[in-house]
């Protein structure tokens, strides 16, 4: 699991070799400016991993979306479920 750091920015200036460490071991890194969080720092396979699922989770949307309009008797296309059934296949592996 996860070791969450919470550090001050100015560590970004003067620790930036002992931060890079953390995060090449995959541990995020909160950063604080007067005590409050402003921003977090990730290793970069994590977010690709994030940008990945939240990718998924937008198509996941969509697709209810679609199939939603696709039910509806006022549906603008005709052949809407053989549309939402081609996407379907299409982001089901994701």
């Amino acid at each position: 699991m996860y070791n969450v750091q919470v550090r001050p920015v100015r560590d970004l200036r003067n620790h930036y070799t002992e931060l890079e460490a953390m995060l090449d071991n995959r541990n995020p890194i909160i950063i604080t400016k007067n005590g409050r969080g402003t921003a977090v720092l990730l290793n970069i396979e994590d977010f690709a991993d994030y940008e990945e699922f939240m990718h998924v989770r937008y198509i996941a949307e969509k697709l209810k979306e679609a199939e939603i309009e696709a039910a509806s008797p006022d549906a603008k296309w005709s052949d809407g479920k053989d549309v939402l059934n081609r996407l379907r296949e299409k982001y089901s592996g994701l």
